[in-house]
C-alpha cells in the first residue's frame, strides 16, 4: 500500500463528525489493583479529506463537563481545580499535524491535543473501518483510534499517597475513540 493514498471508499471533501455516533472513552489504573473506566463527549469536529494524506486533517472539541465514571461524586472531583477545572478550561480541543499509513486501513495522526490549558503532540493509532452510505442517502466514514497519554504531561498532577505504597490514581491513561463522520 502507499503511504500517502487514501483508503477505499473514500472520497475527498469535509466530513461532520457525528457526536450521537462518535465516543472517547478512557481507562485509568486506581489503587494499583483496579481499572476506572469513564466517557467524555465529542461535541464537535471535522474530518476534511484531500488528495492524499499529507493534505487530509482532523479537528475535534470534547467537553470535559460531561466526564462520566458511573460515580458522581468522582466526576464532580474531576470537574473540580484537582483535576480539570471545567469552570476554567471548558473545551479539549486536538488538531491534526500529520497522518501516515502503516498498513492496510492501519494509520498514525499525530496532531495537538489541548487538556487543562496544555497542548502536547500526541500520537494516535488509528483503524479505518470503512465507508458506507445509510439507508437516507448520507455517506458516512468509520474509525477507531487508541492511544495512552501520561496525566503530568497536562499538568493534572492530583494524587493520594497509598498507606501500602503507590498512589491512587495513575499517570497513564488509555484513550480510545470511536468516530462516524457523515460527508457535509
Amino acid at each position: 500500500m502507499s503511504t500517502t493514498t487514501l483508503p477505499t471508499g473514500v472520497t475527498t471533501g469535509t466530513w461532520s463528525i457525528e457526536p450521537s455516533h462518535s465516543s472517547a472513552s478512557f481507562t485509568v489504573r486506581h489503587a494499583g489493583i483496579s481499572k476506572t473506566r469513564g466517557t467524555v463527549a465529542i461535541t464537535d469536529g471535522t474530518v476534511t479529506i484531500g488528495e492524499d494524506l499529507a493534505s487530509s486533517s482532523v479537528t475535534a472539541t470534547l467537553d470535559p463537563a460531561t466526564i462520566d465514571t458511573r460515580d458522581t461524586n468522582r466526576d464532580g472531583h474531576l470537574k473540580s481545580a484537582d483535576f480539570f477545572e471545567v469552570e476554567t478550561y471548558p473545551t479539549w480541543t486536538f488538531a491534526s499535524t500529520s497522518i501516515r499509513a502503516e498498513d492496510d486501513d492501519e494509520y498514525v495522526l499525530v496532531g495537538d491535543l489541548t487538556i487543562h490549558g496544555v497542548t502536547r503532540e500526541v500520537e494516535l493509532e488509528v483503524e479505518f473501518n470503512g465507508a458506507a452510505t445509510d439507508p437516507f442517502g448520507a455517506s458516512r466514514l468509520g474509525f477507531s483510534a487508541k492511544t495512552e497519554l501520561s496525566r503530568k504531561d497536562f499538568g493534572l498532577t492530583w494524587n493520594a499517597a497509598l498507606e501500602t505504597g503507590g498512589v491512587l490514581v495513575s499517570d497513564k491513561v488509555k484513550v480510545a475513540l470511536e468516530i462516524e463522520a457523515v460527508k457535509a
